[in-house]
């Protein structure tokens, strides 16, 4: 899946046709649930698990991409299911959502970012008791938490997302990528800092737009 998964991001980061992509889980069950538990512990060495993570840095290709990312989340979304969901840009979950970083309760770290993007997402207090506890929220509360955008009935998740989706993809592709570009890179800086690359940004797209 890692494999699978590695190829789509790349070809979405590299392909300037795709405008908008949409991440949902396949069947009825899941968003995603993570990795399997039963792996856990069980790579031939440290080392090869390593390069493994190097050679298919999934996250690392997800937070390079700059088209908006729609997670339309179900089911359980669990460890790097959950890490996955917060590397999207727009979040719409169904009522059987569950949210949970449980690796602490298996004597791990969340590795796929989550110690890093949880803070990102939710307040400081929220983030450590999802990462120190391992508990689950619900939907609701991931929303209340204004972590997903909106909360839906089952059936009608993917049609929203869908709609969402090329609601988005309506929008000129170069300013809808410069927005993106300033907002996560804006994350980081300063407000002057951040104000400053909104100003570089806006010139180079004025540019284009006029070329």
């Amino acid at each position: 899946m890692r494999d699978e998964l590695w190829e789509v991001f790349n070809l979405i980061r590299d392909d300037p046709t795709i405008l908008v992509a949409v991440l949902s889980g396949a069947g009825d069950r899941a968003f995603s649930a993570g990795a399997d538990i039963t792996d856990f512990g069980t790579a031939p060495s440290v080392i090869e698990a390593r390069e493994a993570r190097l050679n298919r840095d999934l996250w690392g290709v997800m937070s390079r991409i700059e088209i908006p990312f729609i997670a339309a989340i179900h089911g359980f979304t669990y460890g790097a299911g959950f890490e996955m969901s917060m590397y999207c840009d727009i979040r719409l979950a169904d009522e059987t959502a569950q949210f949970a970083l449980p690796e602490v309760t298996l004597g791990y770290i969340p590795s796929a970012g989550g110690t890093q993007m949880a803070p990102r997402h939710f307040p400081l207090s929220d983030a450590m008791l999802l990462t120190t506890s391992g508990n689950a929220i619900d939907a609701w509360r991931a929303y209340e938490l204004g972590f997903v955008d909106s909360v839906l009935e089952p059936r009608a998740l993917i049609a929203e997302a869908n709609r969402l989706a090329e609601c988005l993809a309506s929008n000129r592709p170069s300013a809808v990528r410069a927005v993106k570009r300033a907002v996560v890179r804006g994350l980081d800086l300063s407000l002057d800092a951040g104000l400053a690359l909104e100003r570089r940004i806006t010139a180079r797209q004025a540019r284009l737009v006029s070329a």
